[in-house]
């Protein structure tokens, strides 16, 4: 079970990474690490609202999973 659990956490962890990085399409590094202060203020749409709506939920899972590992081995 503990094992399970952790291979979980590593799987939503990479994947939390992965769409994370997905996000900054097409933008240069500044823009990454907040440089471009211009893109705050869109409206995301189509498949960019999609992916900002699974990081939200995988964020989600990535907290709840966290919270019962340290259930677990507490």
């Amino acid at each position: 079970m503990d094992t399970a659990i952790n291979l979980v956490m590593l799987i939503v962890s990479v994947t939390l990474i992965l769409v994370i990085l997905l996000q900054t399409k097409g933008s240069s590094f500044s823009g990454t690490f907040g440089g471009d202060s211009s893109s705050i203020y869109r409206t995301r749409r189509g498949v960019e609202k999609t992916l900002f709506q699974f990081t939200v939920g995988l964020a989600a899972v990535f907290l709840v999973i966290a919270i019962i590992t340290s259930i677990v081995n507490g």
